[in-house]
C-alpha cells in the first residue's frame, strides 16, 4: 500500500489521522515540525504528504514552496483551519494538490488521498489489473479470474506495490519500505515469505525474480 507522511503538530489530530489511515492499510509516518518534512522526504519515498499550515519552526507554506522549488512533485494535501478563499488560493498557488479544512472528516480525507493516487498512477478507478490478477485498492480485495483471493495485510501491500510498478523490477528495500514505518523493525525474511505466499496463491510465474534487481509482475517494459 502507498506510504503517507503526515506533518501535523496537533497532539490529538496527528496520531488520530495516523491510526485511522494505518487501519485503512497505509504505511504512515508522522512528524510535528515543518523542518522535519524535508528530512523525512529525503529518507523515504512518500506517495502523498498531508501538510498542516501552522507548523512550528517552518510553516506549511514554506515547506511547500521549498519542495516545489526543488522540483519535488510528491502530491501534497494541505490540512488547515484556515478556511478563507485567500488562504485556499495561497495554498494552491504554493503548490498544493488539494486543500482540506479542519475539522477533518476522515472518510473524505481517505477519498481525497485515493484521488491523488489515481491521478499519480493515471488510473480511472480504484482498481488495477495485471494479467489475470485484479487489485481493488478501495476494498482491499485481490482477485484472479474474478474469484477473490484472500491475502494478509503484508501480502496485499507487497502485491500493491508490485502491481503499481508493473513491468519494472522493484527492489527488496523498496518493498520493505512499503511494509514498515519509522517506528518498526524490518525482519530479514519478511519479503521472501510474502513473495512465496503470493506465488502459491497466484502461480509461481506471476512474480519474477532477478538477482540484484528485485521482483516484478507483468512483462518487461520496452
Amino acid at each position: 500500500m502507498p506510504r503517507l507522511l503526515i506533518a501535523e503538530d496537533d497532539a490529538d489530530l496527528g496520531p488520530a489521522m495516523k491510526r485511522a489511515l494505518e487501519l485503512d492499510g497505509y504505511v504512515v509516518d508522522l512528524v510535528a515540525r515543518g523542518d522535519e518534512v524535508g528530512a523525512a522526504l529525503a529518507a523515504s519515498a512518500y506517495d502523498v504528504v498531508l501538510l498542516d499550515i501552522g507548523l512550528p519552526h517552518m510553516t506549511g507554506l514554506e515547506v511547500l514552496r521549498e519542495l516545489r522549488s526543488q522540483r519535488n512533485a510528491t502530491p501534497v494535501i494541505v490540512i488547515t483551519a484556515l478556511d478563507r478563499t485567500t488562504h485556499r488560493v495561497a495554498g494552491l498557488d504554493a503548490g498544493a494538490d488539494d486543500y482540506v479544512v479542519k475539522p477533518v472528516d476522515l472518510e473524505e480525507l481517505a477519498a481525497r488521498i485515493r484521488a491523488q493516487l489515481r491521478r499519480r498512477d493515471r488510473r480511472h478507478d480504484d482498481s488495477l489489473c495485471v494479467g489475470r490478477v485484479t487489485l481493488d485498492f478501495a476494498g482491499h480485495v485481490a482477485s484472479m479470474d474474478g474469484e477473490e483471493v484472500p491475502l494478509t495485510a503484508k501480502e496485499f501491500r507487497v502485491l500493491a506495490l508490485l502491481m503499481r510498478r508493473s513491468r519494472r523490477f522493484v527492489s527488496k528495500a523498496d518493498l520493505e519500505g512499503e511494509l514498515y514505518d519509522q517506528d518498526q523493525w524490518v525482519e530479514s525474511n519478511t519479503i521472501e515469505v510474502a513473495i512465496s505466499a503470493l506465488r502459491r496463491k497466484f502461480g509461481r510465474d506471476f512474480i519474477r525474480t532477478a538477482r540484484g534487481l528485485g521482483y516484478m509482475v507483468g512483462g518487461i517494459e520496452a
